[in-house]
């Protein structure tokens, strides 16, 4: 007998409403639902118009989410009360409707809740959608913590905008190391080739982890014969390791610096190595971050020449309250961000105590001068339309980018540049940016696999054991 089949009836779109500060957040938002539908209040277009002036990244993302709107709206003719398709605008990115408010909503909130207040109204257009289309999931999307506890007090679905964020949890970020199982050689070298070229070793092995690796992932072993190399290439199921440099050893330092620990030494390897374009650097406080780059940077435009200048930039998000305007010239005005690289200068330029410097007092300060003509100290807000060409261009704090910051800074880069990105995923001040959605989340996660980009997160703090203890227990 012939049984029937029930058809198993779609599930409804769901219909999101949108709440200003995701438009100022990603102002390409309104293609990033996919198949959903969308709904912009008016209240969320009156915000914008109210954060539109200025210069500031908010007020640009502001003009730009106007600018994609108008677009939209645009291209769609006379009957906007029927949803705009985005499938056209889009490009194919996203297939549901946008629908914009084009009647007054009765607010039908609670007796306690102000209905003047911007978020509340648009709270009232949630509770509105929802009871119009009762079939329906009606969400509202902010990224305003407060906003999304309010809407679940009502009632109401709310969810912050995932789309940005690379990463649900950053534990899962690439580290960009690898430790190899005791059993590698016996599982992987049974098709092993080995050579030697310019003083390194390598290893062609093949084997089943040779598919989850990454070109420039950094590999170890330790133990009675401990290993020490980068992945070189890959192909298919085999890859190449090469031997890294000991910069553990005196006869290696870097500026006088050697590698404190492993990981240390993987990040000196990376920095010091001409064919790696791109270079960042994960840490606690206390690392090395700063003074391993610095000494890099210093041994390969004072020593090597391979570039002519060091430049150095972060963003100037301060911890406490902003000490107001401050007077000078563009590193003038830089100079109090900058004491990580007073300090870490006066630990490269050496002290007479620790048998540092060259000629006394006199050599330390031509020495300092020489290195101040070589460092170059620039601000974020002039970096657009730059180019930077055989230079060494290290971003400090690059925790508090965007993604879209991040890549107008990256993108300065020329001929013979080498780009270095330092930063601590556990300290980042930026309203709005978490780690999942920092900018150095971004690149790290993007870069990872490119055979000109190498990446290490650094476990050990050197500062001090005070430094260590503090970073643990507080």
């Amino acid at each position: 007998m012939a049984t029937r089949k029930k058809a198993i009836a779609p599930l409804p779109t769901k219909l999101f409403v949108l709440d200003t500060n995701v438009l100022m957040h990603d102002p390409t938002s309104l293609y990033r639902f996919e198949e959903h539908d969308i709904f912009v209040p008016i209240m969320t277009l009156e915000e914008l118009d109210g954060h539109k002036k200025g210069m500031s990244e908010v007020a640009r993302n502001a003009r730009q989410a106007s600018r994609t709107l108008d677009e939209v709206v645009t291209a769609c003719g006379a009957d906007i009360g029927a949803g705009i398709a985005l499938e056209g605008p889009s490009r194919g990115l996203a297939s549901g409707r946008l629908y914009l408010q084009t009647e007054a909503i009765d607010p039908r909130l609670p007796m306690s809740v102000p209905t003047a207040k911007a978020d509340n109204q648009i709270l009232a257009v949630v509770m509105f959608l929802r009871e119009r289309f009762p079939g329906r999931p009606v969400i509202l999307v902010s990224k305003d913590i407060n906003m999304r506890i309010k809407a679940r007090a009502l009632g109401l679905l709310a969810q912050d905008y995932f789309n940005d964020k690379v990463l649900e949890d950053s534990d899962l970020l690439y580290t960009g190391m690898r430790e190899l199982p005791p059993d590698f050689w016996e599982t992987h070298g049974r098709e092993m080739q080995s050579w030697k070229e310019a003083g390194r070793n390598y290893y062609r092995v093949r084997g089943p982890l040779c598919a989850d690796m990454f070109v420039n992932e950094l590999v170890f072993q330790e133990g009675e014969k401990p290993l020490h190399a980068i992945v070189k290439q890959k192909e298919g199921p085999s890859v190449v390791l090469e031997s890294l440099i000991d910069f553990t050893h005196q006869k290696n330092n870097v500026w006088g610096i050697v590698a404190r620990n492993r990981e240390q030494n993987f990040a000196l390897n990376l920095l010091m190595n001409p064919d790696i374009d791109f270079v960042s650097l994960l840490g606690q406080a206390g690392t090395g971050k700063t003074l391993m780059t610095l000494a890099a940077g210093l041994t390969q435009v004072l020593e090597t020449k391979r570039y002519v200048e060091i430049i150095m930039t972060r963003v100037t998000v301060p911890v406490g309250e902003d000490i107001g305007f401050l007077p000078g010239t563009e590193e003038e005005k830089m100079a109090p961000w900058m004491g990580a690289l007073e300090d870490n200068l006066d630990v490269l330029n050496g002290s007479p105590e620790d048998g540092g410097g060259y000629g006394g007092e006199w050599g330390r300060a031509a020495t300092r001068d020489l290195i101040r003509t070589r460092i170059k100290v620039k601000s974020l807000n002039f970096m657009r339309g730059r180019t930077f060409i055989n230079k060494f261009l290290i971003i400090d704090e690059a925790q508090n980018l965007t993604s879209k910051q991040m890549k107008t800074l990256i993108t300065r880069a020329g001929p013979g540049t080498k780009v270095v990105c330092l930063g601590n995923i556990a300290q980042i001040d930026t309203p709005y940016l978490t780690e999942g959605s920092s900018g150095l989340t971004y690149v790290v996660d993007r870069f990872k696999g490119w055979s000109h980009s190498g990446h290490i997160t650094l476990q050990r703090g050197e500062r001090s054991r005070l430094a260590d203890y503090a970073a643990e227990a507080l």
